[in-house]
């Protein structure tokens, strides 16, 4: 088995098989994984999960803000060809889609957005023809910038998982913890600074067109927990900030580069990821639309009541779009 830079989490062939039964059950009483009364359903399937599965999902508890969950085994020639575009996968891995819906409802809850990939709560990651050059999930063959997922929202997960279907090709995720860097305190306390917004990414069509002024928000910030970022600098407005801050977050640049790991995924591994401590991206790839190409399922969870935002945060108007929860 390759070497993993990150924390690997093993899940055991008998809570790996208690986990896939249990979404296979409320896959076949409900139809399909996009069913609200699937989603209403996931709590009570959760309670009645075992110990050793509880264990292996405890939260992130190491300063490397991330860990890998292995031991789920996937079928590649039972997916089917890896879909051109999210649109058009249909039921295509919806076991998987289920698996990780448990596992998110284990560490907090699911949450979707309304103005993307139609309001659903598992997101399928797949390069598309000509989004190759974008900083989205879509791209493939450019760097996709290390960030904080939906950092222009302040209702943005606190944890991203990730699902390899599949990866043939190797291709990276690449984390970074801001809890590993050795930023001077005084870049620090000029990052604390709500200098500049964070804009919507393309993603979010809807978002980009919002009409509100864009607020500044700080880049980092003391919490009980420890130091915490948000942080997207590709669509970040550098030059509306001063030189002093825009020297600071250079150096924050640097050190994130410094402290990455790259992540290269197995098919039926979960990346989680707190996105409060950890900016995440993709090495370039050359993609060839054959149905091969690498493929992950993403979900985003909100843990409720933690202690990792600015209280400011909760005045900000989020570029209009709605945060939707699985359940209540």
């Amino acid at each position: 088995m390759p070497i993993c830079p990150a924390p690997v989490r093993p899940l055991d062939p008998v809570a790996a098989a208690e986990l896939t039964t249990a979404a296979a059950e409320l896959l076949a009483e409900h139809g399909s994984a996009t069913s609200p009364e699937l989603l209403a359903a996931l709590p009570e399937a959760c309670d009645r999960l075992g110990g050793p599965v509880r264990q292996a999902l405890r939260p992130v508890d190491t300063a490397d803000g991330l860990f890998v969950l292995r031991g789920l085994h996937l079928d590649d020639t039972e997916l089917g060809p890896t879909p051109g575009h999210w649109s058009t996968v249909g039921d295509a891995g919806a076991l998987w889609d289920v698996v990780l819906l448990l596992v998110s409802t284990l560490m907090g809850t699911p949450i979707a957005w309304d103005g993307q990939q139609e309001g659903r709560f598992v997101h399928n990651i797949v390069p598309s023809p000509g989004h190759e050059s974008e900083q989205t999930g879509a791209s493939s063959g450019v760097l996709l910038t290390p960030h904080t997922e939906d950092a222009f929202h302040p209702g943005r997960a606190h944890l991203l998982l990730l699902c390899c279907m599949r990866n043939h090709d190797s291709i990276a995720t690449t984390a970074a913890s801001i809890r590993l860097t050795a930023l001077a305190r005084a870049d620090v306390e000029q990052l604390k600074r709500p200098v500049v917004p964070i804009l919507p990414d393309d993603a979010y069509e809807d978002a980009q067109q919002f009409a509100g002024r864009p607020a500044p928000v700080p880049t980092l910030f003391d919490t009980s927990e420890g130091l915490t970022l948000r942080f997207d600098p590709a669509y970040t407005p550098m030059d509306e900030a001063d030189t002093e801050w825009r020297g600071a977050y250079r150096r924050l640049e640097d050190e994130l580069a410094r402290v990455s790991v790259a992540v290269t995924l197995e098919p039926g591994d979960v990346l989680v990821v707190d996105n409060d401590i950890v900016v995440h991206g993709r090495v370039p790839f050359t993609a060839r639309y054959d149905g091969t190409d690498r493929w992950l399922k993403r979900a985003s969870v909100r843990i409720t009541g933690r202690p990792t935002r600015p209280a400011a945060e909760a005045d900000e108007h989020g570029y209009g779009q709605a945060a939707l929860l699985a359940f209540s």
